[in-house]
């Protein structure tokens, strides 16, 4: 079954579609439709470009339907300056309210997360939702447990005292390591992914984007995702595959605090070569 499905009735064999196959693999033969050049098929990534770019909505795919592909809006297009705002105002937060966030929320915002860009289109990160308290408290005392082991190096302290402060915190009895979020999202991709790291963080940047959106924040768990890459065991009880040595993990749920500003950040530094 070929991989095009073209709408003879609405195509106009303009080429669009051939011209901006990002694999070169489709073709428009003089007077027919497009098709995929013979013995390409294995050599489609399924980005979907193709549909994506024929304005007529005459061509689908058998493994990307245009019936589920919907069409870009412009009454949504947000402006430069919405966009601008809605990046800077994004917030870390530390500080959750102890309210449960919905399953149908999280797998809401996971699905908007997926279409985050992957080498390779190969789309290989999977995801892991924790939401047991006592499970997450666990975690965050095993990773107080690491931290201690590697203040003891002065070295270590010297380079980042904020170490000493988080774990004073914990010992006067506040979660400084998971901040009592009610949930945690770890984003994995097994280690054939050929760029594993980056789509972790791809995926995750859009559900930390989105999540504003859906009334929710998130903090990106630095010392739990330090903890996981030197313990084995802390990996285990998270709930990592073992064939996944990409990770990430992120704290959700709704924020104690409302912002109404956007702070000033340093200046970036520019270099034009």
């Amino acid at each position: 079954m070929a991989l095009l499905i073209v709408d003879k009735n609405k195509c106009r064999r303009d080429g669009i579609c051939a011209g901006k196959c990002p694999g070169l693999i489709i073709q428009l033969p003089e007077g027919g439709f497009p098709e995929i050049k013979p013995g390409m098929d294995a050599a489609c990534i399924e980005c979907g470009h193709c549909v994506a770019v024929c304005p007529h909505a005459a061509l689908s795919h058998q493994k990307i339907r245009i019936e589920n592909s919907p069409e870009i809006l412009e009454e949504l297009k947000i402006s430069m300056r919405q966009a601008e705002q809605f990046l800077r105002s994004r917030r870390s937060i530390r500080v959750y309210q102890q309210k449960p966030v919905d399953r149908n929320t999280i797998k809401r915002l996971i699905e908007v997360a997926r279409c985050a860009p992957t080498a390779g289109n190969r789309q290989l990160v999977e995801w892991l939702v924790l939401t047991d308290a006592s499970k997450i408290k666990k975690i965050a005392g095993l990773t107080v447990d690491w931290v201690r082991q590697i203040a003891k190096d002065p070295q270590v302290a010297a380079a980042s005292p904020y170490l000493t402060m988080m774990l004073a915190e914990w010992d006067a009895g506040f979660d400084t390591v998971l901040r009592n979020a009610p949930v945690i999202v770890v984003a994995s991709a097994p280690a054939e992914a050929m760029n594993g790291l980056g789509d972790v963080t791809l995926a995750l940047s859009y559900l930390d984007l989105m999540a504003p959106a859906m009334g929710l924040g998130t903090c990106w768990a630095g010392l739990l995702h330090g903890a996981m890459l030197n313990v084995p065991s802390i990996r285990e009880v998270v709930g990592i595959p073992a064939n996944h040595p990409h990770h990430y993990p992120i704290m959700l749920g709704y924020s104690e605090a409302k912002y109404y500003r956007v702070p000033e950040r340093k200046a970036p530094k520019i270099v034009f070569a």
